[in-house]
């Protein structure tokens, strides 16, 4: 049975950094991602590493603050999150995909986790 199981959600100051991790459960995949859901928003991309972490991307709002990485000694995903905005504030989901990247829809990801809450205060 897969499993996402995301923590390190909290409350910040803006500016300050937040390290969020998902631990993977039940198989390995090939692309493994970030997205978040800002209260009264779509679902959005953050960022996404291949398997071997040799491949990444990121969305523009994100780029140069945000660094995702995968452990796969113990098939953890983390973000990185530094220079925090109060628009970064959002549920953050890890999601999982059987694809290879690009991917930064939705509908690409096959396995999500149940979320993890950032709110950034001003």
């Amino acid at each position: 049975q897969v499993q996402l199981v995301e923590s390190g959600g909290g409350l910040v100051q803006a500016g300050e950094s937040l390290r969020l991790s998902c631990v993977a459960s039940g198989r390995t995949f090939s692309t493994y991602a970030w997205f978040r859901q800002a209260p009264g928003k779509e679902r959005e991309f953050v960022a996404a590493s291949s398997w071997r972490g040799d491949r990444k991307s990121y969305a523009d709002s994100v780029k140069g603050r945000f660094t995702i990485s995968r452990a796969n000694t113990d098939n953890t995903l983390s973000l990185q999150m530094n220079s925090l905005k109060p628009e970064d504030t959002a549920v953050y989901y890890c999601a999982a995909a059987s694809r290879r990247l690009p991917l930064t829809g939705q509908n690409d990801y096959e396995y999500w986790g149940q979320g993890t809450h950032v709110t950034v205060s001003s």
